[in-house]
């Protein structure tokens, strides 16, 4: 079979990812728990080491869960596909540099998707371990539940699968969600004339916190993930929230903040008699 992922490497598949991912996650960790220490956004009311330790538990065990069910990562799987003769990005007339940039959009969109069926179905349930963080900084990016870790990497790979996408291109997009989390979280402020600019493209710290408002309208904008226009397109862009940036309460309604640092709160929120907030089942975006 003929692929066009197929470029020789210094490294194997496996130890690239691996290095590049960790590189990245150490990096970016740092250097954004760096910034929002040196310059806050606001003063965070919880002990930060307590907070990346619970957060790290919750990411290491969706991650443990998502690794023994799919056993392959997006990365190898775009490179298993890479010869497949029913994908739509592994065609040999296609431009690299074309199949890179529809290879973002794609998965960008697809996390717009997923995203946007967390807020709207009884996924919300899961989801909303993520929203109950009455804080929001650099670790919420890994304060998501084991079983929407799953949803999201079976939608992903689902999406690979569909279009064998160059492995390289998988491999960016990943580390590029990666930093776009740590960003988008980071309670740190950028200059309002770069602010500005940048959210026509990419999602911003500013631009994200309206989504981890209390307010359950709310919630429902500022859905992307790293490009801000796929809110432009789809009507759940939403410029500033009610309060202001610095009058935003954060978190859920009826979900206390000594309730949200606990990781067996975390662990077992989905299972509660009813979903915090009282987002149920079905409710579309916007009501």
């Amino acid at each position: 079979m003929h692929g066009r992922s197929g470029d020789e490497m210094l490294l194997p598949w496996p130890q690239l990812e691996s290095r590049a991912y960790w590189i990245a996650f150490i990096g970016g960790f740092l250097a954004f728990a760096w910034w929002e220490s040196a310059r806050p956004h606001r003063p965070l009311a919880s002990n930060a080491g307590q907070r990346w330790s619970r957060h790290g538990l919750l990411l290491i065990i969706g991650s443990a869960l998502t690794a023994a069910l799919f056993r392959i990562s997006p990365v190898m799987l775009a490179l298993a596909f890479s010869g497949s003769r029913f994908g739509l990005l592994n065609r040999l007339w296609m431009p690299r540099a074309i199949a890179y940039a529809l290879t973002f959009l794609a998965l960008d969109f697809t996390r717009y998707g997923v995203h946007w069926s967390l807020h709207t179905t009884w996924l919300w349930r899961v989801h909303q371990v993520h929203h109950s963080d009455a804080e929001v900084d650099v670790s919420t990016g890994a304060r998501t539940h084991p079983f929407e870790a799953i949803y999201d990497q079976a939608a992903e790979l689902g999406v690979i699968a569909l279009l064998a996408p160059p492995a390289m291109a998988v491999l960016l997009v990943e580390l590029a969600f990666l930093l776009q989390s740590f960003l988008s979280h980071a309670n740190v402020s950028l200059p309002s004339a770069l602010e500005r600019r940048l959210r026509w493209v990419v999602v911003t710290p500013k631009m994200h916190r309206i989504h981890h408002s209390a307010e359950l309208s709310e919630q429902y904008k500022n859905l992307a993930d790293i490009f801000s226009f796929w809110d432009r397109c789809f009507g759940s862009y939403l410029d500033a929230a009610a309060a202001g940036d610095d009058g935003l309460k954060l978190g859920l309604n009826g979900v206390s903040a000594e309730q949200s640092r606990a990781l067996r709160y975390m662990l077992f929120q989905p299972f509660r008699r009813s979903p915090s907030n009282s987002q149920a089942a079905g409710v579309t975006a916007g009501q």
